[in-house]
């Protein structure tokens, strides 16, 4: 009977473990990253990417968003590193008072007594009709012929956005259309041996973006560091595209600490850790 008792009283604590409390996907991540950088030298530089880390694809910096740039920006100096234009993520970002870095590097604007002033603007010629060439076939061999407004963005820096659904697709089905960005992984390696000129990224929520080969948000983060008085183990990055592709999976393969951000609405309490520190 004693035996039978101590069964049933473990067989009723395992349930009742089973029961409690989840740990949010937050949290889990925190458990994989922390100690990558908490182990490290202290932090100085907090650098992030904007869209599905700070906030939703192309939608303006949120209120919570706001207040916790603000804690970080007591303890650190705050950089932002986007694919997009530096005005265009200023927008975004309702003119917080940030430095950023745009076009994966070819942009620059720095906040200069209060002021925020765009302080280099790099520009590469592009060969325009060639990838309109290559982008078409990529449309017609896999069926993305359907598109809103152009069907590439020449940005004046010289980077490109190849955008599957076009320029101007509505929001909604831009943001349904790839969420797992499964649809850009599978032809991702066909794309880069086409710009085998270029460095390619899975970009934004339907699109690839195209650079000049020296551009990528390991190498902006790092010269921005030399020119600043940064040591590489002073910086942790925050971004949500790490994997292979990604716009941010240079900034993995180069060394930087990072943290792994999977939902933007994690962003507060992913950075405790940072906020914690002394």
């Amino acid at each position: 009977m004693k035996i039978r008792s101590l069964f049933a009283v473990a067989l009723a604590v395992l349930a009742l473990a089973a029961c409690g409390p989840k740990k949010t996907a937050a949290q889990l991540e925190l458990e994989q990253t922390a100690p990558a950088f908490t182990a490290g030298a202290h932090k100085r530089l907090v650098a992030m990417d904007l869209d599905a880390t700070l906030t939703q694809h192309k939608t303006p910096l949120s209120d919570t968003a706001r207040a916790a740039l603000d804690k970080l920006g007591e303890k650190y100096h705050l950089l932002m590193v986007g694919g997009g234009g530096v005005e265009r993520i200023h927008r975004q970002m309702l003119d917080y008072p940030i430095d950023i870095l745009g076009n994966y590097g070819l942009e620059e604007a720095r906040v200069i007594d209060g002021v925020w002033t765009i302080t280099r603007h790099e520009k590469v010629a592009v060969d325009s009709a060639e990838i309109m060439r290559k982008t078409e076939f990529f449309r017609e061999k896999y069926g993305y012929t359907k598109y809103y407004g152009d069907p590439v963005e020449f940005h004046e820096s010289g980077m490109v956005t190849f955008g599957l659904l076009g320029t101007k697709a509505p929001k909604e089905e831009k943001l349904n259309f790839d969420p797992d960005k499964l649809k850009r992984r599978a032809i991702y390696k066909e794309v880069c041996d086409s710009f085998s000129n270029h460095s390619v990224f899975i970009g934004g929520s339907t699109s690839f973006d195209i650079t000049p080969k020296q551009y990528n948000k390991y190498d902006a983060i790092m010269k921005y560091a030399a020119e600043n008085g940064y040591s590489k183990d002073e910086i942790i990055f925050i971004g949500d595209d790490l994997e292979e592709g990604g716009n941010d999976s240079h900034v993995r393969l180069g060394g930087l600490d990072y943290i792994y951000v999977h939902d933007y609405r994690d962003f507060p309490e992913l950075i405790k850790p940072l906020l914690s520190r002394p």
